[in-house]
């Protein structure tokens, strides 16, 4: 779990304490590899900290996805996070819309730079939405 505790590091070394609060929900997140609502986390939070507001887990993930060590993406109106990549190198990913599990995939952008004579990309966003194998096979 070394991600986790770089993620853990990078909060102290932006100064921020490291609550049990933030290190449980920085937990929940590197212990899966899926997109995940507020919601979801802060389900998983209630045994351990059953009075955690929703402001909270907000706050908290958007400051982790500001420092970096929280990713953030937004289906059907919903924002959804989950714990930074610890794959090297430019990617992109496949979100199952049914369980939010991720698959990595290689940057498209160079299929693009013939279309793009004279023009300068200077950001880009890629996501692929759709189900995964075991979600498909639930479906059968």
């Amino acid at each position: 779990m070394a991600a986790f505790e770089q993620a853990v590091r990078t909060l102290k070394q932006n100064g921020y304490k490291t609550t049990g609060k933030r290190q449980r929900i920085l937990e929940v997140l590197y212990k899966t590899n899926k997109y995940m609502s507020a919601k979801e986390v802060q389900d998983r939070l209630k045994k351990t900290f059953p009075g955690i507001s929703p402001d909270t887990i907000y706050r908290n993930l958007h400051m982790f996805v500001e420092l970096n060590v929280v990713e953030e993406t937004e289906l059907n109106g919903e924002k959804l996070f989950r714990a930074m990549c610890d794959v090297h190198g430019h990617h992109h990913h496949f979100i199952c819309t049914e369980c939010g599990k991720t698959k990595e995939l290689e940057c498209p952008l160079e299929l693009f730079q013939d279309q793009l004579p004279g023009y300068e990309v200077e950001s880009h966003r890629f996501e692929l939405f759709g189900k995964c194998e075991a979600c498909l096979k639930k479906t059968i």
